[in-house]
């Protein structure tokens, strides 16, 4: 999966920080665009199709070793790889998941980790009908010529690492491609859209289908009208990258932000104004031929996010309308478990009240009765990084 990441610093924060314009874009000729999957074409359609089934979404747990060292160290544990191994063994063993999930997004230690019986977690995953995907960048880094902004790297030697990861069982791919703090600039948005569009072509040239992930951080006190602006300008650039190196739309997945005020913001949105800025931002920048939006949670609260995804399904949309969430799913999770082995039934069953809880909100069906006041939290992080 790919994700630009954007943060608006200010309500007064233009699509160009520094009161510069924006450069004007390539001139777009009429061209005839060819999607270039390569002999993967009708893998990738059936693997897209199947992430975004009826009921599910995607249990994100990619987060690098770093960040998953922060997770464990809010309930008292060291940053091992045997504690590693443990939270996602919990989290990936967890009976009945796949009624609910239907992919799982891994970071590349767990891809190639097993239980303590031996059994590969790719298996466990297969086993339930869930995607194994995999998290593909080599991290942030700054961009020159920006306003303090970053790129990521990771497209150098891409190709080789799909397939490696095709190999071992992964079908399809995350990759996290730049953050943007301050506007974002022109240079920002091309450079996240170019790179966006190279990681999902070469994906899919491999077996695996792209997730498409431009995030818009909750950062800043602006108004969910500049969200909405940025989040169109950002998808128009992307799409327009994604036709121009032939990228098969029916084998992507994408995962943008809901269109919210910023954290900041002096009045929160409802759950209908949220839905209804981000279905008009998606109707007027996602073809149809895209299978599915998988929403990532970007710090709201599990009950937050669930809502606002539930809000988006009272009517019909032209896409799979779901989750890939990671703190909205995982947060109950840790608080139940506390790395204590007696404790990972219960564990367990927290993910599964999460996840049955999206499950229901992609149906349009979540009432969010009998929600915990743990649940309700919210968990935005102001400069949070994966």
């Amino acid at each position: 999966m790919a994700m630009a990441t954007v943060k608006l610093s200010s309500p007064a924060a233009g699509l160009l920080a520094g009161g510069r314009t924006r450069r004007s874009a390539p001139a777009r000729r009429a061209t005839v665009i060819r999607a270039a999957a390569g002999s993967y074409s009708d893998e990738l359609v059936s693997t897209a199709k199947s992430v975004a089934s009826p009921g599910r979404g995607i249990l994100a747990i990619d987060e690098s070793n770093a960040t998953c060292g922060k997770r464990l160290s809010s309930i008292g544990l060291d940053n091992t790889e045997a504690n590693r191994q443990a939270y996602r063994q919990l989290l990936l063993t967890t009976a009945s998941l796949g009624e609910y999930i239907s992919g799982a997004i891994l970071f590349e230690e767990t891809l190639y980790q097993s239980t303590t019986d031996g059994k590969k977690f790719v298996d466990c995953l297969k086993d339930q009908n869930i995607m194994p995907g995999i998290k593909v960048d080599k991290g942030l880094v700054p961009l020159p010529g920006s306003n303090n902004e970053s790129w990521c790297q990771g497209l150098d030697g891409l190709a080789s690492r799909c397939a490696e990861y095709y190999k071992q069982g992964a079908r399809f791919a995350k990759r996290t491609v730049v953050s943007i703090p301050c506007g974002p600039s022109a240079l920002a948005v091309k450079e996240a859209a170019w790179g966006l569009a190279r990681y999902a072509a070469i994906a899919q040239d491999n077996g695996l289908v792209p997730i498409v992930e431009p995030e818009i951080l909750l950062d800043g006190d602006h108004g969910i009208e500049t969200t909405l602006e940025v989040a169109e300008k950002v998808w128009s650039e992307v799409f327009f990258y994604l036709a121009q190196n032939n990228v098969l739309f029916e084998g992507i997945l994408l995962k943008p932000s809901m269109v919210t005020p910023g954290a900041e913001h002096k009045e929160k949105a409802s759950p209908e104004a949220i839905a209804k800025h981000t279905l008009t931002m998606l109707r007027r920048r996602v073809p149809p031929a895209v299978p599915g939006i998988m929403f990532l949670s970007g710090g709201q609260s599990e009950v937050e996010a669930t809502l606002n995804l539930n809000a988006m399904n009272q009517s019909p949309n032209p896409w799979h309308v779901s989750f890939s969430y990671a703190r909205a799913l995982q947060n109950s999770v840790l608080k139940t478990w506390q790395g204590r082995p007696e404790n990972v039934e219960a564990a367990q069953k927290a993910l599964l009240v999460r996840a049955k809880a999206n499950s229901l909100a992609q149906l349009g069906r979540y009432t969010g009765e009998g929600e915990s006041a743990e649940a309700k939290k919210g968990m935005f992080q102001k400069g949070y990084t994966y």
